[in-house]
């Protein structure tokens, strides 16, 4: 029985199953059957793919086989580049675009036959969409996408970093909006016929497993408790906790925006702690095996979308956020295009003396009044008097606040927020940044009119304190343990919850056919053990997916302190 405490652990790795990780292009060319074929290798538009195809040629020659390749992106059509982009709405947006509905057979007019070689020849046809050709063998080929929004943000790829942009630099606005969702479906689409998943984190020695293990492993991740690789990056606002209580080390200064579990972005990590591991997307586990990682239900609502996320917002020695709100649900869908919308909520984990949370409308905000002081501070840099219009309020470490969408909101500096929230991320509508500057000395752009066409005038004052920052409400107690109501609201489909244990006890829960995310916001650690006699280990600051197929399941707490624990959930409708 696992009881041992350990620190904040930044690297969670699973053992795989059915198979072995391994290493090298010449250990994953030496799998390949005899024979002449055609081998595909697929993949996201943001990867180095002349140099995996040189890699993967030379291990071919080396083994003794004849080897030709394909670039797939020579087949594009003309017009591929338009034919996925989504269009801006309004057409002259210079903030967002909507999510591409497009797919990757877009970016063809015929894909192209490519015939068998002679003898034990291989035909490497290689690039996004390569699967789409009549091949014998498929290998999908990742970079995870911390990895590739780095490098496109810092010209490090090479061009052609862009869907259906072969010979042209890539940009981030494209890689959010149309790379990775067109990219995601055409990878969930052909995910179960993969016969190698490479993970190409050391392009010059890339990690892989055999599609046998790769479902197998899934297929076992996905009922049982499962965490995901985190990792801090930096802002302007950013704070120094992250750094400083958990090991990580800044990227550029700070470690303001802490990703615990934003499922498109996220990925576990599978292979020895010390040896070859690949990255593998959460998400796969949630297209796969949608039911038993989301429930029946959850899965019919929201499809293979994980629909809550989990991150650190960190301004302990930073700044304020900027002033935003997110879309409202009918503006989420007809604008931007996602079927459902970004509800939030902060959980206060830590926070410095004095800190605030800045949470909706004053009882006499005028909107009207805001808008012109928002123009003005664009236009010339005249402050906006934010406690005119929104309310501050004390920052007490272990008070939730509700955000619904439209709430205008933002953590101050000094606090540790843990953000329990949809899993929509890439629309926030900010309205003012403190008229902050960056490296270049120009100011944060602000999609304002997004903002205020989203601006919930309505729950203002007294109504703001009344519903969104609650008081625990018990569910259910024992000796030792309770389950508290922290957060819910009406109009958002998650619940909050937190399970307070006391030293040496524990607490019985159950999925019920919804998946459950806990966190330990307080106290040394817990132990998460399910009917199966797996023992997931849980320690301070870190989350864990609780799949739906678990069932019944006990969190025991670890060492001599209380334990909190952060639980959210799906409600019904």
């Amino acid at each position: 029985m696992q009881s041992a405490s350990r620190s904040y652990d930044p690297h969670p790795s699973y053992e795989p199953v059915d198979g072995q990780v391994t290493a090298g292009w010449p250990a994953a060319v030496a799998a390949l059957p005899p024979g002449p074929l055609v081998l595909a290798v697929d993949g996201p538009a943001a990867l180095d793919w002349d140099a995996l195809a040189d890699g993967l040629t030379t291990a071919l020659r080396l083994a003794g086989r004849e080897a030709q390749r394909s670039d797939i992106r020579d087949h594009y059509a003309p017009s591929a580049a338009e034919r996925v982009a989504a269009r801006p709405q309004p057409a002259d947006d210079p903030f967002f675009t909507p999510l591409s509905q497009a797919g990757v057979a877009d970016l063809f007019d015929s894909v192209p036959r490519p015939g068998k070689p002679a003898d034990d020849g291989v035909l490497l046809v290689f690039g996004p969409g390569a699967a789409l050709c009549a091949v014998d063998l498929l290998w999908y080929a990742d970079l995870p996408k911390r990895y590739a929004e780095a490098a496109v943000a810092k010209g490090e790829l090479p061009v052609g970093a862009n869907l259906g942009r072969p010979g042209e630099p890539g940009d981030l606005v494209r890689l959010f909006y149309t790379d990775w969702p067109v990219a995601d479906r055409h990878r969930d689409t052909i995910a179960g016929r993969v016969d190698r998943w490479i993970d190409t984190q050391d392009p010059a020695a890339p990690a892989s497993l055999d599609g046998t293990a790769l479902r197998g492993t899934l297929r076992h991740l996905a009922r049982g408790p499962v965490r995901t690789r985190p990792y801090f990056n930096s802002t302007p606002w950013g704070g120094q906790w992250a750094a400083s209580e958990l090991g990580f080390t800044p990227q550029a200064g700070n470690t303001a925006l802490g990703y615990e579990l934003i499922a498109p972005e996220a990925g576990v990590l599978v292979g020895e702690k010390d040896g070859a591991q690949v990255e593998i997307p959460f998400q796969l586990l949630c297209v796969e095996h949608p039911e038993a990682m989301l429930g029946e239900e959850v899965h019919r609502r929201f499809g293979t979308s994980f629909p809550i996320r989990f991150d650190y917002l960190d301004t302990m020695g930073g700044g304020n956020l900027s002033l935003h709100l997110h879309p409202r649900e009918q503006y989420m869908r007809e604008v931007f295009g996602w079927p459902y919308t970004q509800h939030e909520t902060y959980y206060v984990t830590a926070n410095e003396e004095g800190a605030q949370v800045l949470l909706g409308l004053t009882e006499d905000a005028d909107p009207e009044v805001m808008r012109r002081q928002v123009e003005d501070a664009i236009a010339d840099g005249t402050p906006l008097p934010v406690q005119d219009h929104i309310q501050t309020h004390e920052s007490a470490q272990g008070q939730l606040f509700m955000i619904p969408a439209g709430t205008p909101h933002a953590s101050g500096a000094g606090n540790l927020v843990l953000e329990v929230s949809a899993t929509p991320y890439l629309y926030s509508l900010r309205l003012y940044d403190w008229l902050r500057k960056d490296a270049a000395g120009a100011s944060r752009p602000l999609p304002y009119e997004h903002g205020f066409a989203n601006l919930d005038t309505a729950r203002r004052g007294e109504d703001v304190v009344k519903d969104l920052i609650q008081q625990p409400r018990t569910l259910r107690a024992g000796d030792g343990w309770r389950e508290e109501v922290i957060g819910a609201l009406p109009e958002m489909f998650y619940a909050v919850h937190r399970l307070v244990v006391a030293p040496q006890a524990g607490i019985t829960d159950d999925t019920a056919g919804r998946f459950h995310i806990l966190n330990v916001a307080a106290g040394q650690g817990a132990v998460v053990e399910t009917q199966d006699g797996r023992s997931h280990f849980l320690a301070f600051a870190e989350t864990l997916t609780v799949p739906a197929a678990v069932g019944s399941y006990r969190v025991r707490s670890v060492g001599g302190d209380e334990v909190q624990i952060v639980k959210a959930l799906v409600v019904e409708p």
